[in-house]
């Protein structure tokens, strides 16, 4: 399987997996980043070992996005995102959706201690 179709067919699984790691780390950033007129918040989980991150971002408009990249065998860096569906949405634990609203609105990055989060709205 490629990552581009681990990205199409198993993002669920990705949104999962990062949002289980950010409720079980002592120590997250969600950061504030923008690009000209684009803004978003982010979240990041980093495999430095396997050269890869996984990350689900915030848009204006309450659009998210899944991101991934990876560094090839060639060492050449590579990005696939993805637009969550509302189905998608619903995995992110509601209490992180509100942390990342808030890095977006107020346009400031945070820290938070995901084990303490945990099982709060």
């Amino acid at each position: 399987m490629t990552f581009e179709e681990l990205v199409k067919d198993h993002s669920a699984d990705m949104i999962e997996k990062l949002a289980t790691w950010v409720l079980n780390e002592t120590s997250v950033d969600i950061l504030f980043d923008c690009i000209d007129e684009d803004q978003w918040s982010i979240v990041t989980m980093y495999q430095y070992e396997e050269d890869k991150e996984l990350s689900l971002r915030l848009h204006l408009n309450n659009r998210y996005e899944l991101y991934f990249g990876y560094y090839d065998d060639e060492d050449e860096f590579h990005e696939i995102t993805k637009d969550l569906t509302e189905e998608e949405k619903e995995i992110i634990p509601e209490v992180l959706r509100k942390l990342m609203k808030r890095v977006l609105d107020d346009e400031k990055d945070i820290r938070i201690n995901g084990t303490f989060i945990k099982g709060k709205k």
